[in-house]
């Protein structure tokens, strides 16, 4: 196995990229499991050492500890949730548990919170990285159990080791809903007020899935959106609709119910048992908000300032449907189908004819533009690099002559694929022994895809969309 698994060698690939093509389902949990025996070795050095704390031999030690364990979960986290499936789901499943253990037993590790503690205590002259390293340190083994007696630490384990399986089994829920529902239309009719290329991709799902005389529409954002503006049929999209919000919600194999109260109850008993006052305190301490108090001040503060508006665009809708000799009420599945044709009543708007305008090879090379002039990178694709699936395009990223990261695109939904967007890394950028390691960033989203008869073309949304989680990726590449 260790001959034949490509997680025991250095990655033999252009610029050491996972080689996704020889990487197999079953090498994850031998090489976690490999992960986690030499994470543990790693520890044991760092505790055992009979020198002083310093940085070097704690702080920076502690931090080039479980490369193996992180080169494997990172293959294994990111494709779970870009190109998933039912083995790879049951594969996480079993390692998340394990990685949890292992984390914990390095946080509630009493002898090396000693030494950090003696080091963070120390107050030694560092500089401003070594500096920042130090206290996310410390904060990472206070923050995850450290100060607790044994009693409690005991329960905060089995509490973390809980919530990484129900986190999990969270999201596979929600996908698994996503990918089972359609609404599959028969009559033209039925088609009435959809753009095109909405038409053309769902009669391609149709062709694809032997049902070449319908028409079948998802609960992916670029299916349900533009349906719920444009469909002329109240009775579908009211479906559609309702079957969107009832994602795992509605009993059945799938239902999160159950499950969101649980990680809520164990989420508020982690935060107790650690001192704070509610799981929103935990989370906002590192965060730029830093309080519960802080956000509750600014939303409520939005909703003062909104509120009325809020009021009057509902009414505007309301007379507007009046206009059209509709008397029903005014429900969620109309909002968007009401609202967008006000918008195009008003302001002669149609985002539907922006589309062509924002072809997506034009926003791409937008994106890429922007980030010449801003920052002087230069982008250059490169189809030798491995990628986890056919639609993902891997590119150098270039300043002048020195080669800065390699990024990852994956633009399209799939039934393997999470729903939103999201920017991630396979690798971080750090320095080893004075040489810098590049790191492998990707951004991962669920744009319109094209059809045979037209490219990607995007709403105006989607550009934000890319232009968002292209500045995370930005921050990967050169923070």
């Amino acid at each position: 196995m260790t001959q034949q698994n490509p997680f025991f060698s250095p990655f033999e690939t252009p610029f050491q990229m996972p080689p996704f093509n020889l990487i197999k389902n079953d090498h994850f949990l031998p090489a976690i499991q490999q992960g986690i025996i030499q994470a543990r070795i790693e520890i044991n050095e760092i505790t055992e050492c009979l020198d002083p704390p310093s940085f070097e031999n704690t702080i920076e030690a502690l931090e080039g500890s479980g490369t193996l364990l992180d080169k494997v979960s990172n293959v294994l986290f990111n494709l779970n949730s870009a190109e998933t499936s039912d083995e790879l789901q049951k594969i996480a499943q079993e390692v998340s548990p394990m990685i949890t253990s292992l984390n914990n037993e390095i946080k509630l590790n009493k002898k090396l919170f000693e030494r950090v503690k003696f080091v963070y205590d120390l107050n030694d002259s560092l500089s401003g990285e070594q500096q920042m390293l130090l206290e996310k340190t410390y904060k990472s083994f206070t923050r995850n159990g450290a100060g607790l007696d044994s009693k409690s630490q005991k329960r905060y384990k089995e509490i973390t080791v809980a919530l990484s399986s129900m986190e999990l089994k969270f999201g596979e829920n929600v996908l698994a809903e996503t990918n089972n529902y359609e609404l599959v239309i028969e009559k033209l009719d039925d088609l009435s007020g959809l753009p095109q290329d909405l038409i053309d991709r769902a009669k391609l799902l149709a062709v694809e899935t032997q049902r070449s005389d319908r028409w079948i529409f998802t609960l992916q954002a670029p299916s349900f959106i533009p349906f719920m503006e444009n469909a002329d049929q109240r009775g579908l999209r009211k479906q559609l609709f309702i079957a969107y919000m009832q994602k795992a919600f509605k009993g059945g194999e799938y239902d999160n119910r159950d499950l969101v109260l649980k990680i809520i109850q164990l989420r508020a008993e982690m935060a107790e048992l650690l001192g704070y006052d509610s799981y929103s305190s935990y989370v906002l301490e590192e965060r730029m908000a830093e309080n519960p108090t802080r956000v509750q001040g600014f939303l409520y503060d939005l909703l003062s300032k909104s509120k009325d508006k809020s009021i009057q665009e509902v009414d505007e809708v309301k007379k507007f449907m009046g206009t059209l000799g509709i008397n029903h009420r005014l429900e969620r599945w109309d909002w968007a189908y009401y609202a967008e044709k006000l918008r195009k009543k008003k302001f002669d708007f149609d985002d539907e004819l922006l589309k062509p305008y924002f072809k997506l090879e034009k926003v791409i090379n937008g994106v890429f533009k922007t980030a010449e002039k801003l920052f002087g990178l230069t982008f250059k694709i490169n189809n030798k690099i491995p990628v986890y699936h056919d639609a993902v395009k891997a590119y150098e990223v270039w300043e002048k002559q020195e080669l800065k990261a390699i990024f990852l695109t994956d633009y399209f939904p799939r039934s393997g694929k999470r729903s939103g967007a999201w920017m991630t890394s396979y690798r971080g950028q750090k320095k080893v022994n004075g040489q810098r390691i590049i790191p492998q960033v990707s951004i991962v989203c669920n744009f319109t895809p094209s059809t045979e008869n037209r490219s990607s073309l995007l709403k105006f949304d989607e550009v934000k969309t890319l232009f968002h989680e292209f500045g995370h990726a930005l921050h990967g590449m050169l923070a």
